[in-house]
């Protein structure tokens, strides 16, 4: 399914913003600009990044979009697991 306007528009916002600027101004910027609340942006922006016509209008932009998601969900998880439980092994197989 191509990309819609909205979905071109929060590309090029986000390629825009993209590591430039203070969190609090481009969260101004998404409401004055785009009409939404950060919340709304983030997530409309999640389900375009997963696009497979979002990787072929900006493969790089998209892609480390991803993987900065995908580093925020590994670190969540590991923090809902809590604190990891380490065993040590003596070597004397009893």
């Amino acid at each position: 399914m191509p990309l819609s306007d909205r979905d071109l528009t929060l590309l090029r916002f986000e390629s825009r913003w993209s590591g430039t600027a203070t969190p609090g101004a481009k969260e101004e910027a998404v409401r004055t600009e785009l009409g939404l609340t950060p919340a709304r942006y983030y997530q409309l922006l999640g389900r375009v990044i997963d696009a497979p016509d979002a990787a072929a209008h900006d493969a790089m932009l998209v892609h480390r979009l991803r993987r900065l998601r995908d580093a925020r969900e590994r670190e969540r998880a590991d923090r809902a697991a809590g604190p990891a439980v380490h065993t040590v092994h003596t070597g004397t197989g009893r």
